[in-house]
């Protein structure tokens, strides 16, 4: 009897302690904020540098023991249809080894691609091409993928200057790609609210989700074989690598949504104060929130499982501690 009244104190002490932590949710500020000369279009951490894109036809790096600008890679202005010069935008950025791979746009929404080797500025890809590569990423020294507007994924071999493949994965438009740890896997996601896992090598289709969004996809994460994926349908979907696929469903348009390195830790845009909301994965209980955007977030990147760097439509890149 007095064992299992032992047993019983411990199990409501467990149930308590799991209440207080989601009772007594914290509101979480940022550490510190960097400021970018133009609105944030996308951004990746290399080391203690952060690289990234903006609007006003750069990529600027940052050093984050100093949280200060110390390097930025220009690209040049192109000649809009009035015959007039403007700045390109940098709509995404990777690293690799030292060099920058960059995307920015041009006239009649045809794209320049280009790696930055550390000295000096090369142009991969151009008009000529009439790509509208939307997503660039470093597989490995000789490969790149790239993800069109029309949903292409394409692997380009960079010393040959040739397409290993162009896989149309789906008549929506490409939204978001997401690579595996290992690069040999891709979940894209489309404005379909269809989700689909692929071979890198091959593009072959390897499984097609059952689709917990109704509408638009606007980005995606894929982390130790969990995805996530941020809906116009203010869906938050989340499809376990173990367990019943289920999505979290919000009170405003979801842009953004990040897994953290062991996928355990969700994040997603909450709201119209542009929050951020954690929450377990496991359970899909809500945790802390973060505050402080003064735009609607559209890329969170965690660093590990207790930071991260988000950013929006904004000239503003947020970084959070996370308990």
């Amino acid at each position: 009897m007095k064992l299992n009244t032992a047993a019983q104190i411990i199990k409501i002490f467990i149930i308590l302690s799991l209440t207080a932590h989601y009772t007594y949710a914290k509101e979480i500020k940022p550490v510190f904020i960097l400021k970018s000369k133009g609105l944030v279009k996308d951004f990746v951490l290399d080391g203690a540098k952060l690289y990234v894109a903006n609007d006003e036809g750069s990529v600027e790096v940052f050093d984050l023991y100093k949280h200060e600008l110390i390097d930025e890679i220009f690209i040049e202005p192109f000649m809009d249809k009035k015959q007039k010069w403007r700045n390109c935008k940098i709509i995404s950025v990777d690293r690799q080894n030292g060099k920058t791979l960059i995307v920015s746009t041009t006239t009649k929404g045809f794209r320049n691609v280009w790696i930055h080797d550390g000295k000096e500025l090369h142009n991969i890809i151009d008009t000529k091409k009439e790509l509208t590569v939307k997503e660039a990423r470093f597989i490995n020294n000789e490969n790149i993928l790239f993800g069109t507007l029309g949903h292409e994924m394409i692997l380009y071999n960079n010393t040959d200057r040739y397409n290993a493949y162009s896989s149309h994965i789906e008549e929506s438009a490409f939204s978001d790609v997401a690579l595996s740890e290992d690069k040999t896997k891709m979940v894209s996601a489309s404005e379909s609210g269809r989700v689909i896992l692929a071979d890198v090598k091959t593009g072959k289709i390897i499984k097609e989700f059952s689709s917990l969004n109704v509408d638009n996809i606007y980005k995606v994460d894929y982390k130790k074989g969990t995805i996530i994926t941020a809906g116009q349908d203010r869906r938050v979907g989340v499809y376990p690598k173990e367990g019943k696929p289920y999505y979290i469903k919000s009170d405003f348009l979801v842009y953004s949504a990040a897994l953290s390195p062991s996928g355990q830790i969700g994040i997603y845009s909450s709201g119209e104060n542009n929050h951020l909301q954690l929450f377990d994965v496991k359970s899909g209980k809500k945790t802390d929130t973060l505050i402080g955007h003064y735009a609607v977030p559209t890329t969170i990147r965690f660093i590990n499982e207790r930071e991260l760097f988000s950013a929006g439509d904004e000239n503003k890149i947020f970084y959070w501690r996370i308990d």
